[in-house]
């Protein structure tokens, strides 16, 4: 079943990243596919909710998740509001549905000690390894997602200004600001980038030691690597970085709103959740601070 009205609406209209796009359009192809074997229904206007519903039983009993299952259903869930929105049928089969409970996994971010040893092993060795100090850098001190300092191109960087441009979720810019010793990384990097013998792609600014775009799992490659030898912690991503960022910066005292901006969060709702972690550095100054705790 072709759903091109709607991915063109995702992609033009709201603005959703190709890998958001795809995600949308493996859902409804997979709903698609269990309605048309097990109801032997072609047309997906004509679904009712008890389909739906049982399509959610066929997920659980594969082993599925429930965040995994509603974020299904959340794709189900835009494609069925854009048929509204469009006309194309008269009432939303998943009006009453209620998301899945799920239990609430709490980031846990590197310590600022963690932090302070793993970025300690970074060198400059060659061309990999200040590429790879660089990735870590640029994540810890803006808090820009990987997909964002993947797609960070040469022209977006102004060592004048001491500011990166970054282009978020549904093509939303915004400019970071470097930290001088970030600057002076970038420089260098910069510099060994130019002695490659061979770039495919000038565009981007971090490449590979044959010249193409860096991907995903060379970032995440690369925070695993170097913070496995600084920490315990079972999870160790790019995103882990990104919750790292804000944590230590609320940590410090910063405004919930400007973490808000930095990161790029559409709502503050977004970003309240790292007050989670900032949880214990408040309680340690709420009794530091308190004149009858003092007492």
């Amino acid at each position: 079943m072709p759903f091109s009205q709607f991915i063109e609406y995702l992609r033009f209209e709201k603005k959703y990243s190709e890998h958001t796009i795809l995600a949308y359009q493996k859902d409804l192809e997979n709903f698609a596919k269990f309605v048309q074997a097990n109801f032997e229904v072609q047309d997906l206007t004509t679904v009712n909710y008890s389909i739906i519903r049982s399509w959610v039983i066929h997920l659980s009993e594969k082993g599925i998740n429930s965040r995994s299952i509603n974020r299904k259903i959340s794709s189900l869930k835009a494609y069925y509001k854009f048929l509204l929105r469009t006309h194309q049928i008269e009432q939303t089969p998943l009006a009453k549905h209620k998301a899945l409970k799920t239990e609430k996994k709490i980031q846990v971010p590197f310590s600022q000690k963690e932090l302070e040893e793993g970025l300690a092993l970074l060198n400059e060795d060659n061309f990999e390894a200040l590429r790879d100090k660089l990735i870590i850098e640029l994540l810890y001190t803006t808090g820009m997602r990987r997909a964002e300092l993947i797609n960070i191109k040469l022209q977006n960087i102004s060592i004048a200004q001491e500011t990166v441009k970054i282009l978020g979720k549904r093509n939303k810019e915004r400019i970071l600001p470097l930290l001088p010793f970030v600057i002076e990384t970038l420089k260098k990097y910069i510099k060994k980038r130019n002695e490659l013998n061979k770039i495919e792609d000038e565009t981007f600014l971090l490449i590979t030691s044959k010249g193409s775009k860096i991907y995903e799992t060379l970032v995440y490659r690369t925070i695993t690597n170097y913070f496995s030898k600084v920490s315990t912690k079972t999870k160790r991503s790019p995103h882990i970085i990104r919750h790292t960022f804000a944590t230590h910066l609320l940590d410090e005292g910063a405004n919930l709103n400007d973490v808000k901006v930095l990161l790029g969060h559409a709502s503050l709702a977004s970003t309240q959740v790292y007050t989670h972690n900032s949880m214990a550095a408040l309680s340690k100054v709420y009794k530091n601070s308190h004149p009858r705790n003092k007492n």
